[in-house]
């Protein structure tokens, strides 16, 4: 009876002890984030050259956002300042980061977008469904959300597939058989897309 009394009254400060950690991490992530925020922070800021607009990260998966900066880490990835910027973060400042980025609120609830290109995107989206979900809201965590993403961001990430500068046997393999104006219809549509928001200061 004492040993079971004994494991009820600890099991309570383990637990406090998880949730400690975990809102924690979060914490000093918004404090590692300051950084980030110089460019993921501001509302259409653009990559200089080639010239693309950096990826929205408000409501993205924390799993996925971890997976990308272990990608920029170890050169899987090509961008020289991710690089630079990842290749500074032990795993842990990398897992708060993310915890920060993904606990910044739900996806946008804005209504979708039409359009010739976005209709066209559609059709041509039921292959990508698989991994990234309906209108690009991804259920598993590793998939990124594609859902409200910048159109010229999601061209840029496709064609790095495409061109080998991400690498990724998924993406390469289904990147391969798509042309130019493929790459644009899907960016077009998932774009267009309530989801991903930009992650204000």
């Amino acid at each position: 009876m004492r040993k079971i009394l004994h494991v009820f009254i600890v099991l309570p400060f383990a637990f406090a002890a998880i949730n400690t950690y975990a809102q924690g991490s979060a914490d000093r992530g918004a404090v590692l984030a300051d950084t980030c925020l110089g460019c993921h922070g501001i509302a259409g800021y653009r990559n200089a050259y080639p010239s693309y607009r950096v990826p929205m990260l408000g409501g993205q998966h924390e799993e996925y956002i971890v997976l990308a900066l272990q990608g920029y880490k170890a050169g899987t990835r090509a961008h020289p300042t991710m690089q630079a910027q990842a290749g500074s973060m032990s795993d842990d400042d990398i897992q708060a980061v993310a915890a920060f980025f993904a606990g910044q609120g739900e996806l946008d609830k804005g209504s979708a977008r039409s359009g010739a290109a976005i209709k066209r995107g559609e059709e041509k989206a039921a292959v990508c469904t698989a991994c990234h979900g309906p209108a690009g809201v991804s259920t598993m965590p590793n998939w990124p959300v594609l859902a409200g993403q910048h159109t010229d961001y999601l061209v840029h990430a496709i064609s790095q597939y495409q061109s080998g500068k991400r690498t990724d046997p998924v993406m390469a393999g289904q990147a391969a058989a798509l042309s130019e104006q493929d790459i644009k219809d899907l960016a077009a549509y998932f774009s267009a897309q309530p989801g991903l928001f930009t992650t204000h200061y």
